[in-house]
């Protein structure tokens, strides 16, 4: 059995960037789940797709036309051969994909496309219901958190290195907002899974993250 590390959280958490050096380290797949609803909000948008229209949003999931494809250590995001990685990163974007992601139907659409990640010899899988939902039985799963302030400033900071204007008062409004809905919805909300080990990143750099993750890995006996 190919052995999932999960990393679920709230919003601007770390998830992506702690996913991706967790996965170098081990040598294994990536899954950013969070991209695929994120593509999916910002296709539904360009296609013309009301958020609420279920049929239509399950027919693009169904034939979502997205690759992931890695490039010098990072992963490309291309939607009908236009690369779209930069484009999903932004906050009008990622509200598209919590729209969307409150619709069961819709989840169910992506499940299994989630799940052919999972290949030897093995795989990191970051989003919001990796633990709870997708990878249920995966050995290790870790809830990553941290307080909205500092989640606003670390995405502020990422923001500004793209070129792309926001205010913390604002940042921090928006992620609470958006921990709400995401927390309350009916539809897979965010939680730790019962067995996770939760972060809290708030005082801790990445470094410090990824070796206590890599730590319980080994505990685990995953590496």
């Amino acid at each position: 059995m190919t052995p999932i590390l999960t990393i679920d959280g709230p919003v601007s958490s770390g998830k992506g960037t702690v996913a991706r050096r967790v996965a170098i380290r081990l040598g294994w797949h990536l899954l950013d789940s969070g991209a695929l609803y994120r593509v999916l909000g910002y296709h539904a948008r360009n296609q013309g797709v009301a958020l609420d229209d279920e049929p239509a949003l399950i027919a693009l999931a169904q034939d979502l036309p997205v690759r992931f494809v890695e490039q010098q250590g990072n992963t490309a995001v291309i939607l009908a051969g236009e690369d779209v990685s930069n484009i999903i990163r932004q906050e009008s974007v990622g509200e598209l994909a919590s729209q969307v992601a409150v619709l069961q139907p819709v989840r169910d659409a992506l499940l299994a496309r989630q799940r052919v990640f999972a290949e030897s010899p093995g795989l990191v899988a970051d989003g919001r219901d990796m633990g709870t939902v997708v990878f249920t039985s995966a050995p290790l799963k870790i809830y990553l958190t941290a307080s909205a302030e500092e989640r606003a400033r670390r995405r502020f900071e990422q923001l500004k290195e793209k070129g792309f204007g926001a205010t913390l008062a604002t940042l921090v409004e928006d992620i609470r907002t958006r921990d709400d809905r995401d927390m309350n919805r009916e539809v897979a909300p965010l939680r730790p899974a019962d067995d996770a080990v939760v972060i809290d990143s708030t005082t801790l750099t990445v470094d410090e993250v990824v070796n206590r993750i890599l730590d319980e890995a080994a505990a685990r006996q995953l590496v």
